[in-house]
């Protein structure tokens, strides 16, 4: 812009009231230097903007083009004049999350209930997709924070834990009673072992008559016997119970990969095989007897679930949701 811009104000007063006179009235100024702003304007811009008359002051077609597009101007300033006191008046903002699926059904949705309880004016907007694209997302400042699980990140972000999670292996006892029918037949003594490590599966048996042999199938046994049901594998979750297989020794025989938790729980709850889910999401189906867990052998370690956000980058309206999760 090469002109003072209080000379443009000057000149929109003077066109919009077409009297010098009142331009000044309105702005405070006296009619001299409402005058000499005009004049300079005009020599700077190289054209006539007013024609004078008795009445007062009359646009030139120079003047119209100039005055149409300063009018769209400053009426744009003035709604976002309008809007900001809005946001003062209301607490009006914008929050835009990242998050996979199942972290926002099960713990994410939670915490926005509460929140957009309090602040029904903030504008929400949620990606659901895998961490890893989160991840780009807040990268590429297309969200202002991320819920994913723990995991190596670059220097200029921040992790701020919020609730500890813990993986778990759980299907049917009908899916386990046909796996000892299945793999158990002909081999029954080379199976047996310390009854003890899955003992537990009997606090959910619905079937009096289902078998019992299966009993004593290891956790190693078991996952690699069975159809075991898995998040794909850029999936951070995925990755990391690889590491767990791998750090154990354990070769499933046959995966399904699935792109969503809450699929697996469904799909495990129907009989189709072993899922690797979260335990906290599935506590339900737990609790209802619809599916039971695998004692393991070795434990696998919790994980948290937090926000992550850039360290020198947090608007407002997102430091407030963070405010309120803690």
């Amino acid at each position: 812009m090469n002109q003072n811009l209080n000379y443009y104000k000057i000149f929109y007063e003077v066109a919009k009231n077409g009297s010098i006179s009142k331009a000044a009235e309105a702005l405070f100024i006296s009619q001299p230097a409402v005058s000499k702003s005009i004049s300079n304007l005009e020599q700077s811009l190289g054209h006539k903007l007013f024609l004078r008359n008795k009445k007062g002051v009359k646009l030139t077609e120079e003047g119209k083009i100039l005055f149409k597009h300063l009018e769209t101007a400053f009426d744009s300033i003035h709604e976002a004049e309008q809007t900001l006191k809005r946001v003062g008046q209301f607490g009006i903002g914008q929050l835009r999350i990242g998050v996979s699926t199942s972290l926002c059904k099960h713990i994410l949705l939670s915490y926005l209930q509460d929140f957009i309880r309090d602040n029904p004016h903030v504008k929400v907007s949620i990606e659901c997709n895998p961490t890893y694209e989160t991840i780009q997302l807040l990268k590429q400042d297309k969200i202002d924070l991320g819920l994913i699980c723990d995991t190596p990140l670059e220097k200029g972000y921040h992790f701020e834990p919020l609730r500890a999670i813990h993986d778990t292996f759980v299907t049917t006892q009908t899916y386990l009673d046909n796996l000892f029918l299945r793999e158990g037949e002909g081999e029954k003594e080379d199976w047996m072992g310390d009854i003890s490590n899955i003992a537990g599966l009997f606090m959910f048996a619905d079937n009096k008559e289902s078998y019992t042999d299966w009993a004593s199938f290891s956790e190693k046994e078991i996952l690699e016997k069975s159809n075991l049901m898995l998040l794909d594998k850029e999936n951070i979750s995925r990755i990391y119970i690889d590491d767990y297989l791998s750090r154990n020794h354990i070769h499933p025989g046959q995966i399904l990969e699935i792109n969503n938790m809450d699929l697996l729980i469904d799909f495990a709850a129907i009989g189709m095989g072993v899922a690797c889910v979260v335990r906290e999401f599935v506590s339900s189906y737990i609790e209802s007897g619809q599916v039971i867990e695998i004692p393991l052998d070795y434990e696998i370690p919790e994980r948290m679930v937090g926000f992550l956000y850039p360290e020198q980058q947090l608007n407002a309206t997102a430091k407030k949701f963070l405010d309120y999760c803690r």
